[in-house]
């Protein structure tokens, strides 16, 4: 192992739960594999399980909806019923097995859940023209909250080991931060602290609702969607104050980026939040982290770990590879389908990645 690559495999321990081997985590990854019913398709657990054979020290499920109008794209996994325990219970396990973190994420898309694959106008803080959703009561708001919970426990029940809630990309908790999307006049609108009430609320009763050794975590992303830096730091300096979560997790697009508001350009969107006070709380990012070398700049510029993503589509051993082999560097750009079934990826996730411009080789070569 280079010296230089060493930190990148030194654990990482939790106030909650089992502590991370190493410091690569499987980004929550839209893959479309799961069935209709939300229930845990052949393809998905294989998908996941070979991530978790190969080394990252926390295996993290696409974003699963925790209301069934809460569904973002088709094949996505459902958290919302018990009849989807079953498969989550064979997949946490698998996870588990290979010394792995089994960790869902909870998720709802709001405003962003297409009508065609919920049968009604989706749902969001507020009204919104734009999406054709429609404001959510306050006994609505209040189920959400409960739900959210709710599937925390069913996935602790399936042997789940921790949750990630999705606060970022414009889902719905996302929509609940935005000022320009939340304008609500009650307790869950308004100020920034009535904005993210939702969020603490939902913290607070998965503590309550699970046992000591779940660990909990909360993805935000600070920019786009209506979002303000300025304000995202402020619910991250609170959450991280509060140190009821164990790991915050920062959607940056790009770790190297710097911000898209002019008043906070010349220096990079990162180290805004690296520089908070994190007390026990462990702080990742995610966004192009592609090389050994961008990983370690990560964590040398403040970060704890790394969440892969397209890495980690292309390599399911990514961490057995440079734990094995310093010099590693991922394959380039476009592969062939073939390639991509070889790392798991069943035919509707090929399918999907071949819209990812210049991800897939464009024709897959013709039978002999």
């Amino acid at each position: 192992m280079s010296q230089s690559h060493a930190p990148l495999f030194e654990p990482l321990s939790l106030a909650h739960g089992p502590a991370l081997k190493n410091r690569f985590v499987l980004a929550p990854l839209t893959n479309l594999q799961s069935h209709a019913d939300g229930t845990l398709s052949d393809d998905e657990f294989h998908w996941l399980t070979m991530r978790a054979r190969g080394g990252f020290a926390l295996t993290m499920t696409c974003a699963a909806n925790v209301q069934r109008i809460g569904q973002g794209f088709p094949g996505q996994l459902g958290v919302w019923s018990d009849h989807q325990l079953p498969g989550l219970t064979r997949l946490a396990g698998q996870i588990r097995a290979y010394g792995s973190l089994a960790v869902a994420q909870l998720h709802h898309a709001g405003m962003r859940s297409p009508k065609e694959h919920i049968g009604e106008a989706p749902v969001c803080p507020s009204d919104n023209e734009e999406t054709g959703a429609r404001g959510l009561s306050l006994s609505e708001v209040e189920q959400l909250r409960d739900d959210f919970i709710a599937a925390a426990v069913r996935c602790a029940k399936a042997g789940f080991e921790g949750v990630e809630l999705h606060g970022a990309h414009g889902y719905i908790l996302a929509q609940f931060l935005s000022p320009e999307i939340n304008l609500r006049a009650d307790r869950y609108g308004g100020s920034l602290e009535n904005r993210a009430r939702i969020v603490h609320e939902i913290i607070d009763g998965v503590r309550a609702g699970t046992a000591s050794d779940f660990s909990l975590g909360l993805r935000l992303s600070p920019e786009r969607f209506g979002l303000k830096l300025a304000e995202i730091v402020e619910v991250a300096k609170g959450v991280l104050a509060d140190g009821k979560i164990d790991y915050l997790d920062l959607s940056l697009w790009d770790y190297a980026k710097q911000p898209v508001e002019e008043e906070f350009q010349g220096r990079s969107l990162m180290s805004y939040f690296a520089e908070l006070p994190r007390g026990d709380v462990r702080v990742g990012c995610a966004g192009k982290v592609m090389t050994a070398a961008d990983a370690q700049a990560c964590l040398d510029q403040g970060m704890d770990y790394v969440l892969l993503g397209r890495a980690a589509i292309l390599h399911h051993d990514y961490p057995a590879k440079l734990a094995a082999d310093p010099a590693f560097t991922p394959v380039k750009v476009p592969v062939s389908p073939d390639y991509l079934r070889a790392e798991g990826l069943g035919p509707t996730f090929v399918k999907y990645m071949q819209t990812w411009k210049g991800f897939v080789e464009e024709r897959e070569a013709e039978p002999a």
